[in-house]
């Protein structure tokens, strides 16, 4: 009955799944790196990844958080060399609400993880996987609306800035 507090079992909570993603806001797909922690070696081999996912583009545009790691010197060296075609766009800090992976990552969270209980880490894995190579491909126009807010990326040399 709605407003009963409900009971849901779950594991120990030891296992770990990290996540680090970029989403296509034009076409919902989803690139994830899965890894024990998410680091600089991580940002790069997501860059690599949307590289390789998107050979014909001209400019790859990445919006990213200012997390350590995506500022870290071998992301910048790498750069360099592999990345002519990325154009890395920082958020202003503390503005999470801005990243639209994030939002998807609540969606994700609501869809895949709360009020449910998984048997086996694996079976958790594969929740998360299904989310990203079905749900979300089959239910972009929904999610869509969720995710990507219409957005103006506005240059401070084009305005004038009233503080």
């Amino acid at each position: 009955m709605k407003g009963d507090r409900v009971a849901v079992s779950r594991t120990t909570g030891r296992q770990r799944l990290n996540l680090h993603g970029a989403l296509n806001l034009e076409t919902g797909a989803c690139h994830m790196v899965e890894a024990e922690v998410v680091n600089a070696e991580t940002t790069i081999a997501l860059l690599s990844r949307l590289l390789t996912a998107y050979p014909e583009a001209g400019t790859i545009h990445v919006i990213l958080d200012n997390a350590r790691y995506h500022h870290a010197k071998i992301v910048g060296e790498r750069l360099k060399t592999d990345g002519r075609r990325l154009n890395l766009i920082f958020l202003p800090p503390y503005a999470p609400n801005l990243n639209a992976i994030e939002r998807l990552w609540a969606v994700l969270h609501q869809t895949v993880t709360h009020n449910k209980f998984y048997q086996s880490f694996n079976d958790f894995i594969k929740a998360i996987r299904t989310f990203v190579r079905d749900t979300l491909p089959t239910q972009w126009d929904r999610i869509r609306d969720v995710v990507s807010d219409t957005f103006h990326i506005i240059n401070r040399d084009d305005f004038r800035v009233l503080a």
